[in-house]
C-alpha cells in the first residue's frame, strides 16, 4: 500500500530522534479494556508514538490481538462456550474460529480463580460493549487516524508462544509478517518494531523468514545487580540479529541500559503503570526520572500513554 510521504515522514524523524518514543502498552488500558479497538483510538488521542498488538492465532489460522493464549480472563467465553475448555479448565484462543471469538464480548481483565478486577480502579469489569479485534482491523483503524488526524502513530506487534502454537501444528510467525508486509510494515524505515519474548524465534524471524524490519528482544526481569547470566543470550549476540530489547522495569535498569547501549541496542522497557508502581519506587514522577534521566532509555511501555508524553514534552521544554 503506498503512505503519505507527509504522514509517515514525523515518524521516522522521531525515530531518528535523541526524544524517547512512548509505547501505549495494549493501548490506553489504564482507561479502557487493554487491546480493544477503544483503548488503541484513545492511545493514538493520547499522542503515543507507537502502538502495541499482541497477536495470537484462531483455530482458522487468523491472527487476532489479545496478550495471552487464553480468552477467559478478558471475555464471557465461558457464558457462551461452557463446554470448550480444556482440561486444565482454561479456553484457548486456539480452540475457537474467528466466528466464535466475534460472539464474544471483550472486557477488563479479571482473575482466573477469583473472578475479579485485576486493577480495581479501571474501567469496570463487564461495563459497556467491545470486542476482541483481529490484527488487520486494528491496522486499518491506525492507518486510518494516521490519515484523518495526520499524525502518524507506528505499530508495535508481539508474535506470542511461537514455540508453543508450533507445537500446537500452527506457524504463527509465518502467518504475521506477510500481514505486516501487506499494510506497509516490511523494511526498517518503516514506524514498526516486532517483538517476541523467544530468541530462537527471533533470530528464526530474521534469517529464515527474511525480515528485515526492526526487531526487538523482549528479555524479562533483571535482577539487583545481575549481568547477562549463562541463560540469557549477551547483547553482542542479541545485536546480531535484533535492534534492540525490552526488559522488564527494575531498579537496574541503568546498568542494564547501560550495556545493551554499549552493544547498540535500543532500550525499551516495560510496563510502567501509575497505579501498580514497583514497591521500590516512591512515585511516578521518580520512576519517570530514573528511566529517561539517568537510565536514558529510548522509549518505555505504559498503561498511561497520556502521562509518559506531558512528562516528556515538559521534560523537553525545561
Amino acid at each position: 500500500m503506498i503512505k503519505s510521504f507527509v504522514l509517515i515522514s514525523a515518524t521516522l524523524s522521531a525515530l531518528a530522534s535523541a526524544q524517547p518514543v512512548v509505547i501505549a502498552h495494549r493501548g490506553a488500558s489504564g482507561y479502557l479494556p487493554e487491546h480493544t479497538l477503544e483503548a488503541k483510538a484513545m492511545a493514538h488521542a493520547m499522542g503515543a508514538d507507537f502502538i502495541e498488538q499482541d497477536i495470537v492465532l484462531t483455530k482458522d489460522d487468523v491472527p487476532v490481538v489479545m496478550h495471552d493464549i487464553y480468552l477467559d480472563t478478558i471475555s464471557d467465553v465461558a457464558q457462551w462456550f461452557p463446554d470448550r475448555h480444556r482440561a486444565n479448565g482454561r479456553y484457548y484462543a486456539l480452540d475457537f474460529t474467528l466466528a466464535e471469538i466475534k460472539q464474544m464480548r471483550a472486557t477488563e481483565r479479571f482473575s482466573e480463580k477469583t473472578g475479579k478486577q485485576v486493577y480495581p480502579k479501571r474501567f469496570p469489569k463487564g461495563a459497556s460493549s467491545f470486542q476482541i479485534a483481529t490484527l488487520e482491523e486494528e491496522l486499518q483503524l491506525i492507518e486510518g487516524l494516521n490519515k484523518s488526524t495526520g499524525r502518524t502513530a507506528g505499530i508495535y506487534p508481539e508474535i506470542k508462544q511461537p514455540k508453543w502454537h508450533r507445537s500446537e501444528g500452527h506457524d504463527i510467525s509465518a502467518i504475521v509478517l506477510p500481514i505486516l508486509k501487506k499494510h506497509g510494515y516490511a523494511t526498517k524505515a518503516d514506524p514498526c518494531f516486532l517483538q517476541c519474548f523467544e530468541f530462537e524465534e527471533v533470530k528464526r524471524i530474521r534469517t529464515d523468514l527474511g525480515w528485515q524490519g526492526r526487531i526487538v528482544f523482549l528479555m524479562g526481569a533483571f535482577k539487583k545487580g545481575e549481568k547477562v547470566s549463562t541463560e540469557r543470550p549477551t547483547f553482542t549476540e542479541i545485536a546480531e540479529v535484533a535492534d534492540g530489547i525490552g526488559p522488564a522495569i527494575s531498579a537496574d535498569i541503568a546498568q542494564v541500559a547501560a550495556e545493551a547501549h554499549a552493544a547498540g541496542l535500543t532500550v525499551h522497557p516495560y510496563t510502567l503503570r501509575i497505579d501498580d508502581l514497583p514497591k521500590w519506587s516512591k512515585s511516578t514522577v521518580e520512576l519517570l526520572h530514573l528511566l529517561f534521566d539517568d537510565a536514558k532509555v529510548d522509549g518505555v511501555f505504559t498503561d498511561f500513554p497520556d502521562v509518559v508524553v506531558r512528562y516528556l514534552r515538559e521534560r523537553q521544554a525545561r
